[in-house]
């Protein structure tokens, strides 16, 4: 015992760096989902994320996209703490027996026009929960979609990407 701790106090971590994001394409596609959301509703995209019954991966990387490094609310992109504010509804997670009824109602109090993004591999299809006793489906099962962001979990600029895709689709 005593030898494996003392090698683990010499031997370096082994682990490899995080990703530089690429502040160019960050800007650009921020830039984009603004200005697109202005001219369809107003004024800046109010997002409410829902957890649905996730493992939470979908919910650090949309963290992410508010944190420091991606700072999405300097370009008017911004996060509500109701979803009687919000203009999108990001939904992680197979949907659990238990959040069905929080999801349905979420999205009834959210006022129109209203968009609904499914969020990581599980949101759009169950992923690995599908099928168990617990969950009621994947969220097109509940409440309509209109966005599907495939990734385990997806990255911030996939994130992005789909919000964009989101805007450019509606604006047609």
């Amino acid at each position: 015992m005593k030898d494996m701790m003392l090698k683990s106090l010499v031997t370096p971590a082994v682990t490899i760096p995080a990703p530089k994001p690429d502040d160019a394409a960050l800007a650009e596609l921020a830039r984009a989902v603004n200005e697109r959301s202005r001219q369809l509703l107003g004024h800046s995209l109010a997002i409410r994320e829902v957890d649905a019954g996730s493992c939470n991966g979908c919910e650090l990387e949309i963290h992410a996209i508010n944190n420091a490094i991606y700072d999405v609310e300097r370009f008017g992109i911004k996060f509500t703490a109701s979803p009687k504010h919000a203009d999108v509804l990001l939904v992680t997670g197979p949907v659990t027996e238990n959040m069905k009824f929080a999801l349905q109602r979420a999205y009834d109090v959210t006022p129109d026009p209203k968009w609904v993004v499914a969020v990581g591999d599980c949101a759009c299809t169950g992923g690995v929960f599908a099928g168990s006793y617990a969950c009621a489906g994947s969220v097109k099962d509940i409440v309509p979609v209109d966005l599907h962001i495939k990734g385990c979990p997806p990255t911030p600029l996939d994130l992005l990407r789909g919000l964009l895709a989101l805007m450019e689709t509606v604006s047609r």
